[in-house]
């Protein structure tokens, strides 16, 4: 079985074990991409401690659960933004969060994955991936 969005499938694994309560998340098959995208969730404080679990295939990322994500997922498809959007993002802002102050979009630069207000605060563009609140 061929997976079209590892991404989608890492949020919405999520997501899905945090309405459940679970402790613990298991996301596979893992990529940079979603470990960088861990990293900016944990920097928010929406997951714990994450590890990186090698089963000699796609390999698993084992993540922590605080209880703290209300909604993520994937942004398809993947827009690239300039600075002057990112500034100015309050059509994804009011279609993927439930306030300005509330949740991030999280966004791929040249300067690596952050937030939408980490992008606008070192004036670069981006690519957006998904939401979390």
């Amino acid at each position: 079985m061929t997976v079209i969005n590892t991404l989608s499938n890492a949020l919405s694994s999520l997501y899905n074990n945090e309405m459940r309560r679970n402790k613990q998340a298991i996301i596979m098959p893992s990529s940079k991409l979603i470990v960088n995208v861990l990293r900016v969730m944990q920097k928010e404080g929406y997951v714990g401690e994450f590890e990186y679990i090698d089963d000699g295939r796609w390999g698993k990322i084992l993540v922590q659960l605080m209880g703290r994500i209300n909604k993520c997922g994937a942004i398809t498809p993947r827009y690239s933004l300039t600075y002057r959007e990112m500034i100015s993002l309050p059509d994804y802002i009011r279609r993927y969060l439930p306030s300005k102050e509330i949740g991030v979009i999280i966004v791929s630069t040249p300067k690596g994955v952050m937030t939408h207000k980490e992008a606008a605060r070192q004036r670069t563009g981006g690519i957006v991936l998904g939401y979390v609140y």
